[in-house]
């Protein structure tokens, strides 16, 4: 059975791969233990409050990689462990009868080599569901440069894979991370793809089915919030992606001139992960959400600051305006764009409507009128005040199995 020393190193040194949602699959539960659903895995909760859903662990942290960014890295005067496959698998299962945990995110450093690591990554997957009979959500962290018959094995077994791509260009993993290259991590990524892509027309929904992820470090290389939308863009358009995960820079070698001393600090993440849902969901191009700036406005989100510099476009009427239309103004998300769309069609609808609804007025009222009426500020200098948000307070921190409970939290809610 893993130790409690080992069990506090290897999830402590998994804490900073965020590409790890509990989305949970349709992968079939039957003839064993656990379950996944396609609307999400169960969450449990412990006495200080926070919500544990996934074991979230690496098989191990000893690495043969020197990326200068990684608290992991081989040059790195850190404690070291590894864990078996058994060990994993044990741990896992007791967590679950426990109530603790619904899945598994397993990941690990670079042990001796690729092909070694994904082979034991592979063996307690495998392990994990034919030995044990686990039918819980699994998350899989795939090693770039791992030989491809590993890695489609594994995507018969896991639920979901991720492979990291880490920096935004190979200018800067040849800087940072010299032992990588872009083409090792997308040439799985391609093949996940393709698996994916064939497995759906074969209608097999055991072939990863919760899609594949990846993950950027963001301010750790000087690339811009442009560059970072546009490749985000270009791989979901290419991989099908699930997910593009960001990650603000922590520092982790001051050793080294090469990286930033200080936090990035959440409010850039936070707008990539506004201008990324943008992409996803909204119909925005990363062209669309960058305009002629190099970075996203940190004092106004993605979709007001679009909205700001095409203000020809508004008002518009939101008795007439098609639902695409209505999706691209402040203040009105999928949801209150839906019920306009439904409850127009029987009566007009006037301001009152819209807050029953709950469309965020104080933004929306600048860019919209309601049976011709209009609320909001026409002076371009006045409504962009009014858009303008607070810097997110930079207190958050990614939760731990062994931290404090003295964590300060902050939700950010509402419709963009």
């Amino acid at each position: 059975m893993l130790d409690a020393k080992r069990l506090t190193i290897l999830t402590e040194s998994a804490k900073y791969d965020v590409s790890c949602s509990s989305s949970g699959s349709s992968r079939s539960s039957r003839g064993g233990i656990g379950n996944t659903y396609a609307a999400g895995i169960c969450h449990s909760f412990t006495q200080d409050g926070r919500c544990i859903s996934l074991l979230k662990i690496l098989l191990s942290n000893q690495c043969v990689y020197d990326c200068l960014y990684c608290v992991n890295r081989r040059s790195n005067d850190v404690p070291r462990a590894t864990a078996t496959p058994d060990e994993i698998c044990q741990l896992v299962m007791e967590f679950y009868k426990r109530n603790y945990i619904e899945g598994l995110f397993l990941s690990s450093a670079v042990f001796k080599n690729a092909d070694y690591t994904m082979e034991l990554l592979l063996e307690t997957v495998v392990r994990l569901r034919k030995l044990y009979g686990f039918r819980g959500y699994i998350h899989l962290k795939g090693i770039p440069g791992a030989d491809s018959l590993l890695l489609n094995r594994a995507a018969h077994y896991a639920d979901r894979m991720s492979f990291n791509i880490e920096l935004p260009s190979e200018k800067s993993l040849k800087l940072l991370a010299p032992q990588k290259s872009k083409k090792a991590i997308l040439a799985p990524m391609g093949a996940m793809a393709e698996e994916y892509k064939i497995a759906r027309q074969e209608k097999n929904k055991a072939v990863l089915p919760a899609g594949q992820t990846t993950q950027m470090i963001v301010g750790a290389s000087s690339e811009t919030d442009g560059q970072i939308i546009r490749l985000s863009q270009a791989l979901y358009d290419r991989y099908s992606l699930k997910r593009v995960y960001y990650s603000s820079y922590v520092p982790a070698n001051n050793q080294t001139s090469l990286l930033p001393t200080t936090p990035v600090g959440l409010l850039r993440e936070h707008r990539l992960y506004q201008a990324d849902w943008l992409l996803r969901f909204y119909g925005f191009s990363a062209e669309e959400i960058i305009g002629s700036e190099q970075n996203l406005d940190p004092a106004l989100d993605p979709k007001c600051a679009w909205a700001l510099r095409n203000m020809g476009l508004f008002p518009v009427e939101v008795n007439t305006a098609p639902p695409e239309v209505l999706l691209r103004v402040p203040g009105i998300g999928f949801k209150s764009a839906s019920k306009i769309c439904h409850a127009r069609r029987f009566s007009k609808l006037d301001f009152d409507d819209l807050k029953k609804m709950r469309v965020v007025l104080k933004r929306a009222m600048h860019f919209i009128t309601c049976g011709g009426k209009f609320y909001g500020q026409e002076s371009l200098p006045a409504v962009r005040t009014l858009l303008t948000l607070n810097e997110m307070p930079n207190t958050m921190e990614q939760l731990s199995m062994f931290s404090s409970p003295d964590i300060n939290l902050s939700v950010l809610g509402g419709e963009l």
